[in-house]
């Protein structure tokens, strides 16, 4: 594992650039890198702008002969305290479909938040739990099956990418129907403790979870209104990891009195998102805005 992270790492800075945030660069008021930044990005994608230096210091000012005022340190707090206030929040329930909307994706993020993990994060265990009447799962048989199980994961998204924009499928077919099956497979997967079997069924639930969170990644950002999109994407994270913190407590006491039990708990929670998904109003398949 810490072999492949640090090839990863020197991937990252050896083999692919990638460009500093335009925004970044603007705050540190340093116009020139950003418009940079910005010429490299279309130029990656085969496009031409029409951003230079002089157009963007007439937008915004140029730094050179900006204020060097400094904030106070009660203004940097206020300041940093403002992006949590209503005005960000607030316009993601401007009206009663976008309300619905923002309320549904957040309850999304946080039960798959707390459901993936007490599945996966605790897969190796269950995959080493044979039964009682049973001896355990050797080691190399659970890694080997945990392994297998992953990789069948992969093509999950890639399928994804085509299926959220057949017409009548779009982005909320796609992410129900997975979840759906996803939901399914966690319950299958506590019938039998034989290793071969519950290989075949994590392996099924692994492939249509990826499709579910790969989708629920790209439908996300684009149900947001784009000045509020940070924000609904933000809570959605938050809620997510939230949720994803207390799975390993539920695992521990579910696991000491039944060990099946995280799992039904992860299906349980599972197949609720499949139930808000499918209430969610917006299709945004197809649209270049909402």
């Amino acid at each position: 594992m810490g072999g492949l992270t640090f090839f990863m790492f020197i991937c990252r800075f050896f083999l692919f650039h990638l460009f500093e945030s335009p925004k970044f660069l603007l705050s540190r008021g340093r116009q020139a890198e950003a418009v940079a930044t910005v010429h490299g990005v279309a130029y990656k994608n085969g496009c031409k702008t029409w951003l230079t230096e002089e157009i963007l210091n007439e937008i915004g000012g140029d730094p050179e002969v900006a204020s060097t005022d400094k904030l106070s340190t009660i203004e940097i707090i206020k300041r940093q305290t403002g992006k949590f206030s209503s005005e960000r929040i607030g316009p993601l329930f401007a009206n009663r479909k976008l309300g619905l909307t923002t309320a549904i994706i957040w309850f999304c993020w946080a039960t798959i938040g707390m459901g993936y993990p007490l599945f996966n994060a605790f897969l190796p265990q269950y995959l080493s739990n044979a039964g009682k009447n049973q001896a355990p799962t050797p080691t190399n048989i659970v890694y080997r099956n945990y392994a297998i199980e992953s990789v069948v994961g992969v093509p999950g998204s890639m399928i994804a990418y085509y299926t959220v924009d057949i017409k009548y499928v779009g982005r909320k077919g796609t992410m129900a129907f997975s979840t759906l099956i996803s939901g399914i497979f966690l319950y299958l997967f506590t019938i039998s403790s034989d290793s071969n079997y519950q290989l075949a069924f994590s392996c099924i639930e692994s492939f249509f979870q990826n499709i579910m969170y790969g989708v629920l990644y790209a439908y996300t950002p684009e149900v947001f209104p784009a000045p509020n999109r940070g924000t609904g994407t933000g809570v959605a994270s938050f809620l997510n990891r939230i949720t994803g913190l207390c799975a390993p407590i539920v695992a521990v006491h579910a696991g000491a009195v039944n060990p099946n039990a995280p799992v039904y708990a992860a299906g349980a929670l599972i197949l609720s998102a499949f139930i808000a998904m499918c209430l969610l109003p917006i299709e945004t398949r197809g649209k270049q805005k909402l």
